[in-house]
C-alpha cells in the first residue's frame, strides 16, 4: 500500500455536503482513495509521497461530460469557421472518412493531455465515427497512456443521406455490425466496480443520423448490462428540432421519451433547444446534460438554460465538446464560460455564481456520469484533485477570494493533477509523456488528413 500526502493548500475546495473551502488544507490518501481531509496540522505529517501546495487552490478533479477526441485534427478549418452545425458537418465528414487507427490514437491523447493540463481528471468521450481500421480501443489505449479515469462510449451512425438522413453513407455503418461491436467492447472494457478507470456507454450519434430502431435496441442493450449509460446529442439547433419534427413528428424532449432515452441512466448532450415541457421531463425522470456553452457558440447554437434546469433538479454537467466546434479542450475555461453566458442569457448577474459553475463542473459532472466515487473531496471518494498556483499572472489582485478567482480570471493550467492517486501533472508537465513530439505528430497527421480529403 502507498500513500500521499497532499498539505498546505491556501484553500482546499471538498464540494463536500457541507461545500466546506478549508484554508491551509491538506488530504491524506491511501492507495487510490481518500483517507482524511482537514487542516494540514491535524492530519498525519508524513507519506510516501508529499505534495507541498502552498499558495495553490485544490479543487475535485473537474469531470468532462462530452468530447469528441478525434476533432483535435480538424480544429478551425477554413471552410467550417462560419457555418451553423448541419453545414459545419456536412464539411467535415468527408475529412474524417479518411481516419485510420493511428489517427484517433494520436488525437485522444493529445485531447486527453489537453485536458488533464486544465484539471480535468475524469472524461467521457463520443467516438460516433468508425471509417477504415479504427475501433474504440485506438482511443482508450491513448487516454490510458495519459492517465485519465474514462468514460468510452461507442457511438454510431446509421442513416445516410440517401435514407434521410445528415451524413453522406460512406460513413455510416450497418446497425447488426454497431450492435455486435457495441456489446463487444462492453464485455471487454466495461468496469461497473467502485473507483473503475474505465467505463462504456453506449451513444448513437443524433436524430439526424440513427434511426428510431437503433436508439430503441441500443437502450434495450445498454440495460441489459449493471452501469452501462446511454449518450447522444439532442435538441443543439434549430434545424435540430426541425428535423424532428419533419421526420418524427416530435420535438426532441418528445422523441426521446419515445424511444427510452429518458432516465437516471442518460445524458444527452447540448440541450440547448428544449422546451419548457421537456425540462420538465428531464427533472422528473433525472435525465441528465452535458452543457457546452463554447461549442454553442461557436456553431451559433444558442445558449442552454442551464439555469432552468438547475432548478428542475436537473443533472447538468459541462463537456467542452470536440476540438472542431469549440477548437479548445480546456475544461476549467468551460466552466468559466458557462457562468458568463448565464449571466449575459438573463441579464441576471446572481444567475450563476462562481461557485456553482465550479460545483456543475466537479459535484455535476459526476452526477451526469453516474458516479457517487469522484467530484468531491471527503475520505471515501477516490484520490482525484487538481491544484491551481494562485501565484500567476491572471490572479494578481483577485486573491480576496481565490476560489471564484478561477472562474472569474483568465483561465490557467493545472501545476498538480492527481487521478487515482498518481500524480499525472507535475508542476505543469505531464509526467507520462513529452508533448512537443505528440503536438509534432499530431500535426502531421491532421496535415495529411486534411490534405487526403
Amino acid at each position: 500500500m502507498t500513500t500521499l500526502l497532499a498539505k498546505h493548500a491556501l484553500i482546499l475546495v471538498t464540494m463536500d455536503d457541507e461545500r466546506r473551502e478549508i484554508p491551509d488544507g491538506a488530504l491524506f490518501v491511501r492507495d487510490n482513495v481518500i483517507e482524511a481531509v482537514g487542516i494540514t496540522s491535524d492530519l498525519p505529517g508524513t507519506a510516501d509521497e508529499v505534495l507541498d501546495l502552498s499558495g495553490h487552490v485544490v479543487l475535485p478533479g473537474l469531470v468532462n461530460t462530452h468530447h469528441h477526441y478525434y476533432q483535435s485534427l480538424t480544429r478551425v478549418i477554413p471552410d467550417g469557421q462560419n457555418k451553423e452545425l448541419f453545414g459545419w458537418l456536412r464539411t467535415l465528414y468527408p475529412i474524417w472518412a479518411g481516419m485510420r487507427s493511428e489517427a484517433v490514437y494520436v488525437s485522444a491523447k493529445l485531447a486527453a493531455s489537453e485536458l488533464a493540463l486544465s484539471g480535468c481528471t475524469t472524461s467521457s468521450d463520443h467516438l460516433y465515427i468508425f471509417p477504415n481500421d479504427v475501433k474504440l480501443e485506438d482511443e482508450i489505449r491513448g487516454v490510458q497512456e495519459v492517465g485519465l479515469r474514462f468514460h468510452a462510449t461507442r457511438g454510431s451512425m446509421s442513416l445516410g443521406e440517401s435514407k434521410g438522413g445528415l451524413p453522406p453513407d460512406s460513413v455510416v455503418e450497418d446497425e447488426d455490425a454497431i450492435l455486435a461491436d457495441c456489446r463487444r467492447v462492453i464485455e471487454a472494457y466495461h468496469d461497473n466496480e467502485r473507483y473503475a478507470m474505465l467505463r462504456i456507454a453506449l451513444a448513437p450519434c443524433s436524430p439526424f443520423s440513427v434511426t428510431q430502431d437503433l436508439m430503441r435496441v441500443s437502450a434495450e442493450l445498454a440495460r441489459s448490462y449493471p452501469g452501462v449509460r446511454l449518450h447522444t446529442h439532442l435538441a443543439e439547433t434549430r434545424p435540430d428540432v426541425e428535423y424532428s419534427l419533419a421526420q418524427f413528428g416530435l420535438r426532441p424532449g418528445d422523441y426521446a421519451e419515445d424511444v427510452g432515452w429518458v432516465g437516471e441512466d442518460v445524458w444527452h448532450a447540448h440541450c440547448v433547444q428544449l422546451t419548457d415541457e421537456a425540462l420538465d421531463k428531464f427533472g422528473r425522470t433525472g435525465t441528465g446534460v452535458a452543457h457546452c456553452p463554447a461549442s454553442n457558440a461557436r456553431l451559433a447554437s444558442g445558449i442552454a438554460q442551464v439555469r432552468n434546469m438547475l432548478d428542475r433538479g436537473i443533472p447538468v454537467g459541462l463537456g467542452v465538446d470536440g476540438s472542431a466546434s469549440n477548437d479548445s479542450g480546456h475544461l476549467l475555461g468551460e466552466a468559466r464560460l458557462a457562468m458568463m453566458m448565464q449571466r449575459a442569457l438573463t441579464c441576471d448577474p446572481d444567475v450563476l455564481t462562481a461557485r456553482e459553475a465550479l460545483e456543475i463542473a466537479t459535484l455535476g459532472g459526476a452526477r451526469v456520469l453516474g458516479r457517487d466515487d469522484i467530484g468531491a473531496l471527503k475520505p471515501g471518494m477516490a484520490a482525484d484533485f487538481a491544484a491551481f498556483d494562485m501565484g500567476q499572472l491572471p490572479f494578481a489582485g483577485a486573491l480576496h477570494d481565490p476560489v471564484a478567482a478561477l472562474i472569474f480570471c483568465t483561465s490557467v493550467n493545472v501545476s498538480f493533477n492527481v487521478v487515482n492517486g498518481k500524480v499525472i501533472v507535475r508542476e505543469g508537465r505531464l509526467t507520462s509523456l513529452e508533448l512537443d513530439p505528440l503536438i509534432e505528430q499530431h500535426n502531421r497527421i491532421a496535415k495529411a488528413l486534411v490534405n487526403g480529403a
